[in-house]
């Protein structure tokens, strides 16, 4: 068997698994496609995930359900103004020897696991915020001057209420940047929430089984950067990137009018990672330019900004996103 049979072989082997996993996960999180579809694509890229959603849609469920079919140890973190760096990153304490020798011993804190759950991140300080910053990145933090690696593989899914904001602290751009994606939980439909309410309220509920072990989600993150991807898959994803930079020469007048300032290069990274875990999920062998289009809010959201003329107007950062990637697949099929 070739090289590329191979490969193709893994990939849909992959995709019956990956089908199990959904279809384990809405055992407990019932409805919510999307959500699940962006949560799962943020661990098969190896990225973390921002949730935004008003208390009671099930963020917290989600993230245990995933936790127990991706086999993972998982860790959960409610942040509060009073929480501390060393409330997450664990501390050095004195140990005395029952010979009455003394030595520092270092306790691990709950940032040592797999999935990490922080819960409305935004209500913590900045300065415990900036604690998750290098172990985001890195997937390493440094206590007391000595470098600790975290679990392999290390994921965050952090969540924030987007209406409270009052004694909240708006998580930095450069802290944003680092979330693969941000995925927006919306109230569910009627039928979805039938179906909840049913499910929930009884005397017994469906259990979630595991479909992934930790080995097997690294496998899985290593074939998709092995996915090849179409030369004009790479091209509008540069497009896309570089049309929402008002500095940019080709920049339209709308986003020079309304952007105070656009996504950087790790953007265009996370688009090439999300659409390749996109056609995963549903089976397919490569990407195309529908992925690109249904990614760009997820991946682009977080990463820019209206200025205050267009925020005063009223504008949507979503509604240009989503117009100025159409306008971009409509000049792209019309060459």
């Amino acid at each position: 068997m070739s090289e590329a049979e191979d490969m193709v072989a893994e990939i849909e082997a992959l995709g019956t698994r990956l089908g199990e996993a959904k279809a384990s996960i809405t055992k407990r999180f019932i409805g919510q496609e999307r959500v699940v579809e962006l949560t799962l694509a943020a661990l098969l890229c190896g990225g973390h995930g921002l949730l935004i959603g008003l208390p009671g849609l099930g963020k917290t469920r989600l993230v245990e359900t995933l936790s127990t079919v991706m086999g993972l140890h998982g860790n959960r973190v409610q942040f509060t103004p009073d929480l501390m760096p060393a409330d997450i990153l664990g501390s050095e304490v004195l140990d005395t020897a029952p010979d009455g020798s003394r030595a520092f011993r270092f306790i691990q804190g709950p940032i040592f696991c797999q999935l990490l759950m922080a819960d409305e991140i935004n209500r913590a300080s900045p300065r415990t915020q900036s604690a998750l910053l290098q172990a985001m990145q890195e997937k390493t933090v440094t206590v007391a001057g000595e470098n600790r690696t975290l679990g392999v593989p290390f994921h965050v899914l952090a969540t924030q209420n987007p209406i409270e904001q009052e004694g909240t602290y708006p998580l930095p751009e450069a802290q944003l940047d680092r979330f693969l994606v941000q995925i927006d939980v919306a109230y569910p439909d009627r039928d979805t929430e039938r179906d909840i309410l049913l499910a929930t309220t009884g005397d017994a509920e469906e259990e979630s089984t595991e479909v992934f072990t930790a080995a097997q989600l690294l496998e899985a993150q290593q074939l998709l950067r092995r996915m090849p991807v179409g030369e004009s898959v790479v091209e509008m994803i540069l497009d896309l990137v570089r049309a929402f930079r008002p500095e940019e020469e080709g920049a339209s007048q709308q986003v020079r009018e309304t952007v105070a300032w656009g996504p950087g290069p790790r953007a265009a990274q996370a688009l090439m990672l999300t659409v390749r875990a996109r056609a995963l999920l549903q089976g397919r062998l490569a990407p195309s330019a529908e992925d690109v289009l249904d990614m760009a809010r997820p991946v682009l959201s977080h990463r820019m900004a209206l200025n205050f003329a267009a925020r005063a107007r009223g504008d949507s950062l979503a509604g240009l996103i989503d117009r100025t990637a159409a306008e971009l697949a409509g000049t792209q099929a019309a060459a």
